[in-house]
């Protein structure tokens, strides 16, 4: 039996023992090393869940300004991917954003490119990892000397701090000091194997790139993580048995593998939101073969000396930042043709939904899903108003095509509020910043609103359809009468939606001293309808239609105010309704009262 595989006997009980010093690493140096990879996962997790709330709707907002440039696109994709410090969850909520589409499939090509491009920060934070020990300057910079006290600043912003913002930035700091602990634990994991011919011999398969290739990518598609695979290596390489033409393969692989997020995330979307995962794909796929055949191929005819270098962990950081700015420049021109690709390799076979919704994808990213919650709320606000108005224009014009619109948006509404509801109660159950619950609360009590303003759209379209049947007619003086009381409501209408589209609360305090001048035209016209009855100058038929008129547009102004109340409470009350608008409507409260005069004398029936 040849040395290296020899049993050993135990020096207190000369039991036989397996040759556990031959590789110098036993089982406990595996979960060491587990344990150790299971930290940085972990403080990945809490450092991005951190960041991204931190970050909130800016998020959300970057994306807006995107425009089809892509090198602005990309710059973007870099600095959200930097702030959640993930590419896989910038993908994945790229495919939720075109699925429910939010976001065009070219305009997601840059964003990709820009977010490889962010993803290799990890690489250089963790690279500290191998900072020697020549001064105690340097000793600083190391990992297991400076993560303990920013644990320690995380604890006390979490356990002292009562605002939310530092209780954030608690959080992204104690993350930041897991994923540290974690790197150091992998790393004195893997110190044994430094003098392991064991260990040598295994690392001999690496030299074969394709084989180094393939361990990365499944690797990292089974941890799901290439900021994960990469760490793993940079610790690796500390035992100085790592060369550059070992660990390359294995980088371009992490950077492949790092798409299975993206794959699994993409069952059960549309084939436009297939597409960016195969451009996903696509990216890396074609970047490690325009890099890895002419590098092997100019190897194995000139033999590179610097090809069997050890490498060290800032090299690492530096190849896979290279290697992802490199790809981008190089493929950044053919966009167009990337997105073609996609294209023709998913073809469109599908009718879309006339409209789509928010992906459930995009609650990995709560501000994110948050904002684009508000956009949706914005078109349905802007949708009800829209139909009332045309609602409205159907008792002095009846158009059929006019009244099968205003039945369409109306069911439209319907399937907003449905959805949107359904969506941010899902969304309220993630971890949110106080400002974000406070929207969210805004968005659940406004929607309500909108949808009953659609089915008051409905009800108007009842009345006209009756109108118009029957031949009705109003008497002169009512008419000029609802001429009055239809605009009160067309500047409600339009007062509220500007107010909630712009989230301007001085526009919202103007709706309530108008809904009371609403309230008191509706009392004064019924009042007035019932003396015409007695009088003998009106009917019984277009009673009934006016009356029901006066009642949803009473409804109508009623929900404008409720959406404006809801916005001013939340931003500067937090006492109950009732109490505000009896504080609000004071006679103590002189810009209700100008406001009120103001309306009063601008919508008066003679």
């Amino acid at each position: 039996m040849t040395p290296e595989y020899s049993q050993t006997y135990s020096a207190k009980t000369g039991a036989k023992t397996a040759p556990f010093s031959r590789c110098n690493m036993d089982i406990f140096d595996i979960l060491t090393l587990c344990g150790g990879l299971a930290f940085f996962l972990y403080g990945m997790h809490v450092m991005s869940a951190g960041l991204e709330k931190l970050a909130g709707g800016k998020l959300e907002k970057t994306l807006r300004r995107m425009t089809s440039n892509p090198f602005k696109s990309m710059a973007l994709g870099a600095i959200i991917t930097i702030a959640i410090q993930s590419s896989s969850a910038m993908t994945v909520m790229l495919v939720g954003l075109v699925n429910s589409g939010i976001m065009d499939l070219y305009s997601t090509v840059g964003v990709m490119m820009g977010s490889n491009i962010g993803t290799t920060v990890t690489a250089w934070i963790t690279s500290t990892i191998g900072i020697g020990d020549d001064n105690w300057v340097m000793s600083l910079l190391k990992p297991e000397s400076f993560a303990p006290l920013v644990a320690l600043l995380g604890i006390l912003f979490i356990m002292v701090s009562k605002k939310t913002r530092r209780k954030d930035i608690g959080n992204i700091c104690v993350g930041f000091a897991v994923l540290m602990y974690g790197m150091v634990l992998m790393s004195s994991s893997v110190s044994g194997l430094k003098d392991s011919e064991q260990f040598h011999t295994l690392l001999t398969a690496f030299d074969n790139p394709i084989v180094g290739l393939l361990i990365g990518t499944v690797f990292t598609g089974v941890i799901q993580s290439s900021a994960a695979a990469v760490s793993i290596l940079q610790a690796l390489s500390l035992t100085g048995n790592v060369t550059i033409g070992m660990a390359l393969p294995i980088i371009l692989g992490a950077n492949i593998g790092t798409c299975m997020t993206a794959l699994l995330s993409s069952f059960g979307v549309n084939k436009k939101a297939k597409r960016v995962v195969v451009i996903h794909v696509a990216i890396k796929v074609i970047g490690t073969v325009i890099v890895m055949v002419p590098v092997y191929v100019l190897h194995a005819i000139f033999h590179f000396s610097f090809v069997d270098q050890p490498i060290d962990p800032v090299m690492i950081a530096v190849i896979h930042m290279v290697f992802n700015i490199f790809t981008t420049i190089v493929l950044m021109p053919f966009s167009k043709m990337l997105v073609k690709l996609a294209e023709n390799l998913v073809k469109e076979n599908t009718k879309d939904h006339p409209f789509a919704f928010l992906d459930e994808r995009l609650l990995s990213t709560p501000s994110i899903a948050l904002a684009e919650c508000k956009n949706m709320t914005i078109d349905m606000a802007k949708l009800a108003h829209d139909t009332l108005l045309l609602a409205m224009k159907q008792i002095e014009h009846y158009s059929e095509k006019e009244a099968e619109l205003v039945t369409e948006n109306e069911n439209k509404l319907d399937i907003y509020e449905d959805s949107l509801s359904t969506y941010l109660v899902k969304l309220s159950g993630k971890e949110l910043s106080d400002t974000d619950s406070g929207k969210i609360s805004k968005l659940l009590h406004s929607i309500g609103d909108f949808e009953r303003l659609g089915d008051h759209a409905r009800n108007i379209l009842f009345v006209a359809q009756d109108i118009a049947e029957k031949e009705l007619t109003f008497s002169e003086q009512t008419q000029q009468d609802m001429a009055v009381i239809s605009a009160a409501i067309a500047e409600i209408l339009e007062i509220t939606t500007d107010a909630f589209c712009r989230n301007d609360l001085d526009l919202a305090r103007k709706v309530e001293p108008l809904e009371q001048v609403i309230d008191g035209l509706v009392a004064e016209e019924k009042d007035r309808h019932v003396k015409r009855l007695q009088a003998g100058k009106c009917s019984i038929e277009p009673g009934f239609a006016l009356t029901d008129l006066l009642n949803n547009y009473e409804r109508i102004s009623d929900h404008c105010s409720n959406v404006a109340v809801c916005m001013i409470q939340l931003k500067e009350f937090s006492f109950e309704t009732h109490e505000f608008l009896h504080q609000f409507r004071s006679e103590d409260n002189p810009e209700f009262v100008a406001d009120f005069e103001r309306f009063a004398g601008k919508y008066t029936i003679e």
